[in-house]
């Protein structure tokens, strides 16, 4: 495989600033340690970063005292590294004298958060998805990793379709795929891999376990790797021997549902929208109460990131976010069908990630 373009952080810290400013903030404890790693290239279990008007500093215990500073020098991030292990101590002297501190609401604990009030002479802020709001837009050096991190599942799962016969256990199949990640390049799952089979696949979110296939069963494949940090995201469903017609008649619903749902998808759209085009289609054909989840979400580097494709998330669609477009039908004791691509939003539509192809329904 061809070698992926360098990831900078450049300018990443400046586009935080320019956030604070529309939420009135003069400084900001960043301490989800995602987004530390988005702003720096630091990828240590622990550190927070503080981000001041005139200054932006790492704070992190003496694990990292060498590795932080080579992260940061090889990311080009404009941040300095101290060493301690006590961090909101440390952070009050990076933020200097500011009148209002931000901190990150969706992940800072309560008990921290005191600890922050105790410790700095500011009003504090809360701030919800700050930053998770900007990295949705992902870069083209973010993008790459995502289409390679894609590219490796397509390639496991055509070969793993050979394992899709009676007597095969979901297991069996699970270990198969994650291992095959693994041989490709991956540094594993993007998450925990789903193979459901007969009625474990009317459970969106299942788990392998040592049920063999039989003669019939739909089975859903969720697979996703990780290149570099960075995820991707696709589902498949297939049939073990001949379909019955109530296999036949969902999985194409769901796949002509997926189909409106990407087409959907363009910058100036509401998210929503995208939601709204896969479930109308399924609600008219009488299977609405059947596909009771959302129909998709950002992905990076995390699994789940913004944009939720929700109903009625009025957010809009932006040039260079990566959702997923997953519908579903679910028929409890009988099986379910989910079929997901990943795609770049682009100003002329969507740019798909995930290639696998969804038909024909058989594994053979």
């Amino acid at each position: 495989m061809s070698s992926l373009p360098p990831l900078h952080v450049t300018g990443r810290v400046d586009r935080v600033r320019e956030a604070m400013v529309e939420i009135g903030a003069d400084a900001l404890a960043v301490t989800n340690l995602t987004n530390v790693r988005w702003c720096t290239g630091f990828t240590g279990s622990f550190g927070a970063l503080v981000i001041a008007p005139d200054s932006a500093t790492l704070i992190t215990d003496s694990r990292y005292a060498t590795q932080a500073p080579q992260q940061i020098e090889a990311s080009s991030a404009p941040v300095d590294v101290v060493v301690s292990a006590d961090l909101i101590a440390r952070g009050r002297q990076a933020l200097g004298s500011v009148g209002r501190v931000a901190l990150e609401a969706d992940d800072i604990s309560w008990a921290d958060q005191q600890r922050w009030a105790d410790a700095v002479d500011a009003e504090l802020l809360a701030t919800h998805a700050l930053i998770t709001e900007l990295r949705s837009v992902k870069d083209d050096a973010e993008l790459a990793r995502m289409e390679r991190a894609a590219a490796i599942v397509d390639e496991v799962l055509a070969e793993a379709q050979a394992l899709l016969v009676s007597g095969t256990t979901e297991r069996q199949l699970a270990r198969f795929l994650d291992d095959g990640m693994r041989d490709r390049g991956a540094s594993g799952p993007a998450y925990e891999t789903i193979v459901a089979g007969g009625p474990n696949a009317a459970l969106p979110h299942a788990r392998p376990g040592d049920r063999a296939f039989v003669e019939g069963d739909l089975v859903v494949i969720d697979a996703g790797s990780v290149v570099d940090a960075y995820r991707s995201d696709m589902t498949r469903t297939f049939v073990i021997g001949a379909a019955d017609d109530t296999a036949r008649t969902i999985h194409d619903l769901v796949t002509r549902a997926q189909a409106e749902g990407v087409a959907t998808v363009r910058a100036g759209v509401e998210v929503g929208a995208v939601d709204k085009a896969c479930r109308d289609l399924i609600t008219e054909e009488g299977f609405g109460p059947e596909f009771g989840h959302g129909t998709g979400h950002g992905v990076g580097l995390d699994i789940h990131e913004l944009p939720s494709v929700r109903r009625g998330n009025t957010a809009i669609l932006q040039p260079g976010q990566v959702i997923t477009v997953e519908p579903g039908i679910y028929l409890p004791g009988v099986g379910g069908v989910r079929v997901e691509d990943m795609v770049v939003v682009t100003d002329e539509g969507c740019r798909p990630l995930t290639r696998s192809p969804k038909i024909p329904l058989t594994a053979t």
